[in-house]
Protein backbone atom coordinates (compact mmCIF):
# COMPACT_ATOMS: atom_id res chain seq x y z
CA UNK A 1 0.00 0.00 0.00
CA UNK A 2 1.49 3.41 -0.88
CA UNK A 3 1.40 6.39 1.15
CA UNK A 4 -0.96 9.14 0.55
CA UNK A 5 1.80 11.86 0.82
CA UNK A 6 5.61 11.82 1.03
CA UNK A 7 7.42 12.80 4.17
CA UNK A 8 8.71 16.09 2.46
CA UNK A 9 5.36 17.14 1.74
CA UNK A 10 4.13 15.97 5.31
CA UNK A 11 7.06 18.33 6.37
CA UNK A 12 6.45 20.81 4.25
CA UNK A 13 3.14 21.25 5.46
CA UNK A 14 4.20 21.57 9.06
CA UNK A 15 6.75 24.49 8.26
CA UNK A 16 3.99 25.99 6.47
CA UNK A 17 1.49 25.62 9.16
CA UNK A 18 4.56 26.40 11.91
CA UNK A 19 6.30 29.74 10.03
CA UNK A 20 2.40 31.65 8.68
CA UNK A 21 2.05 30.93 12.54
CA UNK A 22 5.12 32.57 13.90
CA UNK A 23 5.21 35.25 11.10
CA UNK A 24 1.58 36.20 12.47
CA UNK A 25 2.59 36.84 15.87
CA UNK A 26 6.18 36.46 17.35
CA UNK A 27 7.45 38.06 14.42
CA UNK A 28 4.95 40.37 13.84
CA UNK A 29 5.73 41.74 17.36
CA UNK A 30 9.18 41.86 16.39
CA UNK A 31 9.25 43.84 13.73
CA UNK A 32 5.54 45.68 13.77
CA UNK A 33 6.87 47.72 10.75
CA UNK A 34 6.26 45.04 8.95
CA UNK A 35 3.44 45.31 6.00
CA UNK A 36 0.55 42.59 5.31
CA UNK A 37 2.47 39.10 4.61
CA UNK A 38 0.68 35.64 4.53
CA UNK A 39 3.02 32.50 4.00
CA UNK A 40 1.19 30.80 0.46
CA UNK A 41 3.13 28.21 0.53
CA UNK A 42 6.63 26.03 1.40
CA UNK A 43 8.26 23.64 -0.17
CA UNK A 44 11.23 21.23 1.75
CA UNK A 45 14.18 19.34 -0.24
CA UNK A 46 14.42 15.90 -0.32
CA UNK A 47 16.98 15.24 2.44
CA UNK A 48 14.75 18.20 4.75
CA UNK A 49 17.95 20.32 5.18
CA UNK A 50 16.59 23.38 3.20
CA UNK A 51 12.92 24.92 2.87
CA UNK A 52 10.98 27.53 0.75
CA UNK A 53 8.78 29.46 1.92
CA UNK A 54 6.68 31.59 -0.64
CA UNK A 55 5.36 34.98 0.91
CA UNK A 56 2.81 37.02 -0.37
CA UNK A 57 2.60 41.22 0.53
CA UNK A 58 -0.68 42.34 0.22
CA UNK A 59 0.83 45.96 -0.43
CA UNK A 60 1.85 47.21 -4.09
CA UNK A 61 4.70 49.83 -2.53
CA UNK A 62 7.86 47.91 -4.31
CA UNK A 63 10.25 49.75 -1.82
CA UNK A 64 8.08 48.76 1.44
CA UNK A 65 8.52 44.87 -0.06
CA UNK A 66 11.95 44.96 -0.69
CA UNK A 67 12.64 46.43 2.74
CA UNK A 68 10.43 43.60 4.63
CA UNK A 69 11.79 40.44 2.43
CA UNK A 70 14.86 42.16 3.90
CA UNK A 71 13.48 42.15 7.11
CA UNK A 72 12.63 38.88 6.69
CA UNK A 73 15.78 37.55 5.90
CA UNK A 74 17.32 38.97 8.81
CA UNK A 75 15.10 37.69 10.92
CA UNK A 76 15.81 33.87 9.57
CA UNK A 77 17.72 32.71 12.41
CA UNK A 78 15.02 33.85 14.62
CA UNK A 79 12.08 32.29 13.25
CA UNK A 80 14.56 28.79 12.51
CA UNK A 81 15.01 28.94 16.23
CA UNK A 82 11.44 29.70 17.39
CA UNK A 83 10.41 27.09 14.22
CA UNK A 84 13.22 24.03 16.05
CA UNK A 85 10.81 24.66 19.26
CA UNK A 86 7.76 24.12 17.67
CA UNK A 87 8.37 20.92 15.53
CA UNK A 88 10.19 17.77 16.74
CA UNK A 89 12.74 17.17 14.03
CA UNK A 90 16.17 16.12 14.32
CA UNK A 91 17.65 19.26 12.46
CA UNK A 92 15.66 22.37 11.15
CA UNK A 93 15.44 23.17 7.67
CA UNK A 94 17.60 26.30 6.56
CA UNK A 95 14.71 28.61 5.73
CA UNK A 96 14.86 30.32 2.58
CA UNK A 97 12.40 33.23 1.57
CA UNK A 98 11.00 33.92 -1.58
CA UNK A 99 8.32 36.48 -3.11
CA UNK A 100 5.33 34.97 -4.67
CA UNK A 101 4.05 36.92 -7.40
CA UNK A 102 1.49 34.08 -8.18
CA UNK A 103 -1.67 36.37 -7.19
CA UNK A 104 -0.78 39.44 -8.30
CA UNK A 105 0.07 37.85 -11.58
CA UNK A 106 -3.23 36.51 -11.26
CA UNK A 107 -4.73 39.54 -10.50
CA UNK A 108 -3.00 41.04 -13.30
CA UNK A 109 -3.68 38.39 -16.53
CA UNK A 110 -7.75 38.64 -14.94
CA UNK A 111 -7.80 41.98 -15.54
CA UNK A 112 -5.82 41.70 -19.17
CA UNK A 113 -9.03 39.17 -19.98
CA UNK A 114 -11.67 41.43 -18.44
CA UNK A 115 -10.14 44.52 -20.77
CA UNK A 116 -9.98 42.16 -23.82
CA UNK A 117 -13.67 41.17 -23.09
CA UNK A 118 -14.90 44.84 -22.68
CA UNK A 119 -13.13 46.05 -26.19
CA UNK A 120 -14.68 42.73 -27.89
CA UNK A 121 -17.99 43.82 -26.66
CA UNK A 122 -17.47 47.48 -27.44
CA UNK A 123 -16.59 46.60 -31.31
CA UNK A 124 -18.69 44.23 -31.43
CA UNK A 125 -21.76 46.84 -30.52
CA UNK A 126 -19.71 49.42 -32.66
CA UNK A 127 -20.06 46.98 -35.92
CA UNK A 128 -23.44 46.44 -35.34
Amino acid sequence: MSREFSRTDRVAQQVHKEVASILQHEFKHREPEVGMITVSGAEVSRDLSHAKIFITFYISDEEKIEADMARLQDAKGFVRGLLGKRVRMRNVPALHFVRDTSIVEGARISALVNDAIAQDKAKKQDDD
